[in-house]
C-alpha cells in the first residue's frame, strides 16, 4: 500500500469513501458520529489545499483516507476525566475512513504517521467500536474525553512511540 498526499483530483473518490464509511458506521450502531453529511467536501478540500490530507492507494485505487495535522489542535487543548500522557509536540489524526476492501489500513495509517512524529493524538465516538479496537490493538492509550467544535464528546487516545 502506498500512502501519499491527496490532490484535488482525488476529491470525488475521497467523498465516495466517506459515503461508504458513513453507511458502515450506521450498520455498526454508530449513525450519529458523522451523520449523513460529515465530513463536508469544503473541509476535505481545505485539508488537501493545506497539505494535511492523505490517501492510501492499493493497486492504483484509493482504498482509505485520513487527515494528519502536525502541531497544536484546538480540540485537544482541554481534556476531561483524564489527561494526555505527554506534552511533546504531536500529530493529530482525524477522519480516518476506508472503502472496506483492505485489511490493515488503520495500521498502515498509524505506521505512516509515527514515521513522521513520535507522538500521536486521536479521538473517536463512544459508539465507534471498530476504531476503538484498532486504536487499542496498535497501542494507543485512552486519555479522557474531549469535545468537538459542536460540543459533542469524544474519547481521546494517544500513542507515544518507544
Amino acid at each position: 500500500m502506498i500512502i501519499r498526499k491527496a490532490e484535488i483530483k482525488d476529491l470525488e473518490q475521497i467523498m465516495g469513501i466517506y459515503e461508504l464509511a458513513r453507511s458502515f458506521m450506521k450498520k455498526q450502531g454508530n449513525a450519529s458520529q458523522w451523520g449523513q453529511t460529515y465530513p463536508p467536501e469544503k473541509l476535505i478540500r481545505k485539508d488537501i489545499e493545506q497539505g494535511n490530507f492523505y490517501v492510501c492507494v492499493k493497486q492504483e485505487r484509493i482504498a482509505g483516507v485520513f487527515a494528519f495535522i502536525l502541531g497544536e489542535d484546538p480540540t485537544y487543548q482541554e481534556i476531561w476525566q483524564g489527561a494526555w500522557h505527554s506534552d511533546l509536540p504531536y500529530g493529530a489524526v482525524h477522519r480516518v475512513a476506508s472503502d472496506g476492501s483492505t485489511r490493515g489500513l488503520t495500521k498502515a495509517c498509524f505506521d505512516f504517521c509515527t514515521k513522521i512524529i513520535d507522538y500521536i493524538r486521536i479521538d473517536t465516538h463512544e459508539n465507534n467500536k471498530p476504531m476503538q479496537g484498532a486504536l487499542q490493538k496498535y497501542g494507543f492509550r485512552e486519555c479522557g474525553i474531549i469535545h468537538t467544535d459542536d460540543g459533542t464528546p469524544r474519547i481521546a487516545f494517544d500513542y507515544l512511540k518507544n
